[in-house]
């Protein structure tokens, strides 16, 4: 983690944002104390869930978060009210216990949005597996649920994509922001890119 934030650093124009391990104060503050700008909370399945991740973000006035703040005073801050103001704290939408209290977790306060692992969603509501055409529908709808709730209590709502082109149409369909792919997706397709013109192939 420590190594990728300062890759991030080095390129001076963006901030890191983590997919911590869990929401425990330990793991969220490690994060934030290396200086991430932000960190994505996995597995949360109440508006409890979601409001003690908020928490281990934020400083001991409102907060569970120690001082601490190592390379993070180098970004972000330097201050714990600075601090507590910039960071960001997204909850992941992933479970059954996630989707049906969706409304209730967008409006904790503090939170700032919600970000949806879109294979262990579909598991969630009866895929068999990432993907399963069988539950389509289903998954969308599921979709239109998040977006709206986050929409209605004015945080973000975010999803993961495996291409650029699913990113757009997530986007157009009202999310408000995407990742795409992997680290090693994008090496390799970077990689497979110059090979296929230093062969001169079309």
């Amino acid at each position: 983690m420590l190594s990728n934030l300062i890759a991030v650093d080095a390129g001076g124009r963006s901030v890191g944002i983590v997919r911590v391990a869990s929401g425990d104060p330990a793991v969220i503050g490690r994060a934030l104390d290396f200086g991430a700008g932000g960190v994505i909370v996995p597995l949360v399945d109440s508006a409890e869930d979601a409001a003690r991740a908020v928490s281990a973000a934020r400083y001991p006035a409102g907060g569970r978060r120690s001082y601490g703040p190592m390379r993070s005073m180098l970004r972000i801050g330097p201050t714990p009210a600075e601090a507590d103001e910039s960071v960001l704290v997204l909850a992941m939408i992933e479970t059954p216990g996630g989707l049906a209290a969706i409304e209730e977790i967008c409006a904790v306060p503090g939170l700032d949005g919600v970000y949806v692992g879109p294979s262990d969603l579909c598991l969630a509501v009866g895929g068999r597996f990432p993907n399963d055409p069988e539950v389509a529908g289903v998954f969308e709808a599921a979709l239109e649920t998040i977006r709206t709730a986050a929409a209605n209590a004015g945080i973000a709502a975010g999803i993961h994509n495996p291409t650029g082109e699913q990113a757009a149409r997530r986007l157009a369909e009202g999310f408000t922001f995407a990742t795409v792919a992997a680290d090693l997706v994008h090496l390799e397709q970077a990689a497979a890119a110059h090979l296929k013109a230093a062969r001169g192939e079309s």
